[in-house]
């Protein structure tokens, strides 16, 4: 086997030297406090089950796609899934994508213009960043939350549409930007705002709409982008906007019409998930992970903790532990005494800012909340 390009060695060495080379984490039985199932939906047996009798009535009992979706993976359960999100998200048109890193690339790299100009929080995703990478547009960052650095920045530079990209629900802060100003001052302007509802889908809203929608805001966002993956407990995405958007997403987005459909049990799965967001028991499910996040916060408020927790009303919380070599172990003694909880280390959060993540959950015990922020603050 050929050996790897001597420039590829030394930046793996170069990872090796700060301690940042990311490996595979092996499955283990620790409690969990990494994963993205805030709600437990990716092991619900409710969900199997409905999936199952989806799959059966509606005749998809196929292991693959076939095909793009513009040529023989349309299945009739895409069909359904997206009229169920337009109407569930009050929105005119939903375009389901194969992951939310499809989605923002291809939105990113298809929708602005040459000519236009997008203006994005300096924290946003990764996937959004190469969506961006990937169009022809000029493109700034401003300050994380900060709409008075983002007005300044819009008064230096114009351009024929101007793009404002933000997250709900931010994924390494947990924290979130204020919606309501963001949105009137991009009304009032004429921007177009995007938002990325990750994290805030089904922890958000009656039930589980999201931030935006919770705030009610929806009719006057450009695009929000949705994924399935996290608290939904399945795979898939979808862009919301005005079904013109849609048309056009169709037509000219590379990553939703250059790839594989997804199988037509995970749109079953992504149906029966929905489905059950909005039944008792999902709503129980919700209500569960707001008392389990209000519990969190007033026991890092006890352990007098807060200077080193990042302020969140979500289901992300985290703890700055600065330093590769610090966080790393302070993580291996928590895993240690049975408990999943991760660091995030530079280069993936800026150096010195490295964390440990807790990801909350519904199924999460008070005991098992209140234990793990006991150990942690022995460790700081």
């Amino acid at each position: 086997m050929s050996k790897l390009p001597k420039k590829l060695l030394k930046k793996l060495e170069n990872r090796k030297e700060n301690n940042a080379l990311r490996q595979l984490p092996i499955s283990d039985n620790l409690v969990d406090f990494s994963s993205n199932d805030y709600l437990g939906f990716a092991t619900n047996e409710t969900i199997y089950s409905d999936t199952f009798k989806l799959i059966l009535k509606k005749g998809a009992s196929q292991n693959g796609a076939t095909g793009s979706r513009l040529l023989s993976g349309n299945h009739p359960l895409y069909i359904e899934l997206e009229k169920y999100l337009a109407e569930f998200y009050v929105s005119e048109g939903a375009l389901v994508f194969n992951s939310g890193y499809d989605a923002n690339l291809g939105f990113f790299s298809t929708v602005p213009q040459r000519g236009d100009v997008i203006f994005y929080d300096e924290l946003i995703h990764a996937s959004i960043r190469d969506g961006i990478l990937l169009s022809n547009v000029k493109s700034y960052k401003f300050k994380h939350n900060d709409l008075e650095d983002l007005k300044s920045k819009c008064k230096t530079q114009a351009g024929e549409e101007i793009y404002i990209v933000t997250e709900s629900i931010f994924s390494m802060d947990g924290d979130s930007p204020g919606l309501e100003a963001l949105v009137k001052f991009s009304k009032k302007n004429s921007y177009n705002l995007v938002i990325d509802e990750a994290h805030a889908i089904g922890v958000f809203g009656a039930n589980g709409e999201g931030l935006v929608h919770q705030k009610k805001l929806q009719k006057d966002v450009f695009a929000r982008i949705i994924t399935f993956g996290k608290a939904m407990g399945c795979h898939g995405a979808a862009i919301l906007g005005s079904e013109k958007l849609k048309e056009y997403l169709v037509n000219f987005s590379r990553s939703f019409i250059y790839t594989t459909g997804l199988p037509p049990h995970s749109i079953a799965t992504a149906i029966s998930a929905f489905g059950y967001s909005i039944s008792k028991e999902g709503k129980e499910s919700r209500s569960k992970l707001g008392d389990n996040i209000a519990f969190f916060n007033k026991k890092i408020q006890d352990l007098k903790m807060d200077k080193f927790f990042i302020p969140s009303e979500s289901a992300i919380h985290c703890c700055l532990v600065s330093g590769n070599t610090k966080v790393k172990n302070v993580a291996t003694k928590i895993q240690d005494k049975g408990f999943n909880v991760r660091p995030i280390l530079s280069p993936t959060v800026a150096e010195g800012e490295e964390r440990l993540r807790f990801c909350l959950h519904s199924y999460n015990s008070k005991e098992e909340l209140g234990l793990v922020l006991q150990l942690l603050s022995s460790y700081l």
